[in-house]
């Protein structure tokens, strides 16, 4: 059945990217300020975790693939920020590594996202949060399964 009438509310697909558009703004903004961008936190961050990287695993991790991932690796080194050298083992594959100012940068930048995290959280409750992550995990799994693939034109 045709729904009667004007759209009473947005539809929630529009609604949500507008969000995360919002979102993602304001966080690269920040991150711009402290003279840093997304690229380069996720590839600092994924670099954290895993000290030592080869292209390949980075570029998984940080979902950056190609010509793009080696762009900014290339600016990040010419930066200072980390090193690339060819593994002994497979002289095929890079190895990526912090140098001490990628570890600066680094803790510079963590310090600008729990910032943005905690402006994001202000408000609500961890309860509230919880339920966010849900209905989030829900979305997710709607799209995910393909349920609402006729209607998601319709709603955005």
């Amino acid at each position: 059945m045709m729904p009667q009438g004007p759209p009473t509310a947005a539809p929630i697909g529009l609604e949500l990217a507008s969000v995360s558009r919002a979102v993602g703004r304001a966080f690269d903004d920040a991150l711009s300020s402290a003279g840093g961008s997304r690229p380069t936190w996720l590839v600092l961050l994924s670099l954290k975790t895993r000290p030592m990287a080869n292209q390949r695993e980075l570029a998984a991790a940080v979902g950056i693939q190609g010509a793009t991932l080696t762009h900014h690796l290339n600016a990040m080194e010419s930066d200072g920020l980390l090193t690339r050298r060819r593994d002994p083992a497979n002289r095929r594959v890079h190895l990526v590594e912090l140098t001490d100012a990628g570890e600066e940068a680094f803790h510079r930048l963590r310090l600008v996202a729990m910032e943005h995290d905690a402006r994001l959280r202000e408000g609500f409750s961890d309860e509230d949060l919880e339920r966010l992550r849900g209905l989030l995990g829900r979305l997710r799994a709607n799209v995910a399964d393909g349920a609402g693939a006729s209607a998601g034109a319709a709603t955005g």
